[in-house]
């Protein structure tokens, strides 16, 4: 069976936007995107609400010029390969391969997803990880905390959910970056 996994990139008080809804600083550099990239190559499936879809969908033409790190293009060319699957009542096409739209979250249908898929499943957007959170399905959480308060805006975490967790891993980068990853215990 596959885990399905949440990861977001916060600020140190815990949002993954601020107020006007920019998340700039969250850009990661070359030793993050590296990092992030080898944690992508486990997802064969990415699971987004419409928004995060929306911003990720840059990827499917993004083209880079020269001299720019090799590591963009290889983030571009695990999501192109990745299946996707959009969770919108309003997107009426994907503009990315390997896309369909689902008008409803449905649990059900996702621990489906997890017990036939053969590689990871990855759960995009605080509002969908959020109700994926809550509906017990996430088996893993990566948290990427970057050195920047931001005083409000979109929470990472919802705030009507208790989960028991265990710290499977951590690390430290040299721009003051932190990744957590934890295990959700039942």
């Amino acid at each position: 069976m596959a885990n399905l996994v949440s990861s977001a990139i916060t600020s140190l008080d815990g949002y993954v936007a601020d107020q006007a809804g920019k998340f700039d600083w969250a850009a990661p550099d070359e030793e993050v995107l590296s990092f992030v990239n080898d944690l992508e190559r486990t997802f064969g499936t990415y699971l987004y609400g419409r928004r995060m879809y929306q911003t990720m969908a840059y990827w499917e033409t993004a083209k880079f010029p020269a001299g720019q790190p090799k590591l963009m293009q290889d983030f571009a060319d695990l999501w192109r390969q990745a299946e996707k699957v959009v969770y919108s009542r309003t997107l009426e096409a994907a503009p990315s391969a390997h896309t369909r739209i689902e008008r409803e979250f449905d649990p059900a249908l996702v621990r489906q997803m997890k017990t036939a898929a053969a590689r990871d499943i990855s759960v995009g957007g605080a509002t969908l990880a959020a109700q994926a959170l809550q509906a017990g399905l996430v088996d893993q959480y990566h948290l990427f905390i970057t050195p920047v308060v931001v005083g409000g805006g979109q929470q990472a975490l919802p705030q009507d959910v208790r989960l028991k967790l265990e710290l499977v891993d951590e690390r430290r980068f040299s721009k003051g970056v932190v990744h957590l990853h934890y295990a959700i215990r039942s």
